[in-house]
């Protein structure tokens, strides 16, 4: 037993900082006091500005946006790392909807019932398949989740093929928060179904109220297409295999699991204690939609800097952040530009500012570093899912992602909590560089908030590269240790709202530590001799790293 591994465990979980200085030259430690509170305000304060009108991708205000990183990049001289030997990459973003034609009926014992759509149901749009005509045998398979690192299976026993699933969306309550939220994700309950030889996916809602009613899905749904009109990225797609993912309301889900014997409540509680409770069901589905697009393209933005050994610089380590928002909604309080300055102006200030550290070291790390700025995030983490799954270098040289969404820079940083560093060997770089600056490392004060899979950083571990999210921790100057409640005022007044703009919220001292601690993770690994590994029976390691 490494009982110097468990201590450094307990002092993370436990938000005392790990007291091993790193051991950092003059060049560096030189760089590092070069980060200004002021820089940070002058990217925050032009990118959240009116002019750019939301940076909505696809529109003028977003390639403003572009513009400006890339001026950056050049003045930094941050090489080119995009395609053709530019800063950027495209993305092809199509927006898919569903006809008002779409149809759904269910058959048994003789019966056919029409739904109705809108409040019996609702369709996803197929973003590659125009018309779809679908008849298949129905199957309820729990929560939909395969999970043998935990030892969970609700298709045990279950012959899907050629048929449609039933689920339930959820995860047994002995589920890690974070193990739960990746199981539960759509594209997890898709890609599971498709792999035990499904046709489809249905997800029954259990809210018997009046008032609940399917998702309306009339605004779109979003996905990323490749160059020859396939799917490359949707959070609702993932091959043509699938023909249909829909919703059903409460009163049709019990109807069916009434017709093959079932109590409601009685499989959920079996579920929310981790017994599947799988069942054939003794019904057939029709199923009949088209599907129409929007295609509009976007760009990630990519720069470089090569590290200085001849055989590391060939991998690189990634800094990302979004670099879209939510463009121009709904009027709130007189305003109706959605500027995204903490959400996610913030965060590509935090990025360029990092680049320019590097760019000032006369002795480059050995490896090499990538600064990407990301399109589509607020649509579904889209820029970033295209990125990590065909980067502009090659995919096999990306040894660890540290993104930058939302720092929520509004208090002093005292201490800070590293989303996902628990899964592999990049708690030891936080470890370091959170006690270099005195900055304590906790555990994750919102666990509920499944803010590790919400962000860009997810793209990047389902394919297979250990990453990680700094974000604030508790810790507060007058020792109440509650940041965590600032933090749900500051979210209910600003967050995905037009007040989330330059104002007196932010304090850029913590933007400048904030800077600090993210280049001093990065460039740990960035001089490493082994690359980031993904820590032995880990979830996610087991799941996306092989």
């Amino acid at each position: 037993m490494n009982y110097k591994l468990l201590l450094c465990g307990a002092l993370l979980l436990s938000g005392t900082t790990f007291a091993q200085k790193l051991s950092l030259d003059k060049d560096v430690t030189k760089s590092l006091e070069t980060v200004k509170p002021q820089a940070l305000k002058g990217h925050i304060q032009y990118l959240a500005d009116d002019q750019l009108k939301g940076r909505q991708p696809g529109t003028p205000g977003y390639q403003m946006a572009v513009d400006y990183v890339v001026q950056q990049f050049k003045g930094l001289g941050v090489q080119p790392a995009g395609e053709n030997g530019t800063y950027v990459q495209q993305v092809r973003i199509r927006k898919a909807f569903a006809g008002k034609d779409a149809t759904l009926s269910l058959s048994s014992a003789g019966k056919t019932t029409a739904l109705v759509p809108g409040k019996d149901f609702a369709v996803y749009p197929n973003p590659q398949n125009p018309q779809v005509n679908l008849e298949a045998p129905l199957v309820f398979a729990g929560y939909g989740i395969t999970a043998p690192e935990v030892g969970y299976d609700d298709y045990a026993n279950l012959d899907v093929k050629g048929k449609v699933v039933v689920i339930l969306r959820g995860a047994p309550k002995n589920f890690h928060s974070t193990v739960a939220a990746a199981s539960m994700h759509f594209s997890s309950i898709l890609q599971n179904a498709v792999n035990h030889g499904a046709v489809g996916v249905i997800i029954g809602s259990n809210n018997p109220s009046a008032r609940a009613t399917v998702p309306d899905l009339s605004r779109g749904v979003n996905s990323v297409m490749t160059s020859d009109g396939k799917v490359a990225a949707s959070g609702s797609f993932v091959s043509d295999q699938s023909k249909l993912f829909a919703y059903i309301n409460a009163a049709t889900f019990q109807t069916l699991l009434q017709g093959a014997g079932l109590d409601t409540a009685q499989v959920v509680a079996s579920l929310k204690n981790g017994k599947p409770s799988s069942a054939s069901l003794p019904a057939r589905l029709q199923s009949r939609y088209t599907s129409t697009y929007q295609d509009f393209d976007s760009y990630n933005v990519v720069g470089k800097i090569t590290g200085a050994d001849a055989t590391l610089q060939k991998e690189f380590v990634v800094h990302s952040a979004h670099l879209d928002h939510m463009g121009i909604g709904a009027p709130v309080k007189g305003d109706s530009i959605y500027n995204g300055a903490h959400d996610n102006a913030s965060g590509v200030a935090s990025v360029l500012e990092i680049a320019r550290v590097y760019s000032q070291l006369k002795q480059k790390p050995k490896r090499s570093l990538l600064f990407v700025l990301l399109t589509a995030e607020e649509m579904g983490l889209l820029g970033s899912a295209y990125f990590a799954k065909y980067p502009t270098v090659p995919k096999q040289s990306l040894v660890a992602n540290i993104n930058t969404d939302m720092p929520t820079i509004i208090a002093p940083l005292l201490s800070a909590v590293a989303l996902g560093a628990e899964h592999s060997s990049l708690k030891a770089p936080v470890a370091k560089a959170a006690a270099h600056l005195g900055i304590a490392v906790e555990a994750d004060p919102e666990p509920d908030q499944n803010r590790f899979i919400r962000s860009d950083q997810f793209s990047f571990v389902a394919q297979g590269i250990p990453a990680l999210h700094i974000k604030y921790g508790n810790k507060t100057p007058d020792g109440q240790n509650n940041l965590n409640k600032k933090v749900e005022v500051w979210r209910a007044e600003f967050y995905h709202k037009p007040q989330d703009e330059l104002n007196d919220s932010f304090d850029f001292e913590a933007g400048r530590r904030y800077v600090q601690l993210n280049f001093l993770i990065s460039y740990q690994v960035a001089q490493a001799a082994q690359r980031p590994t993904w820590n032995a029976n880990d979830f996610f390691g087991g799941r996306y790293g092989k």
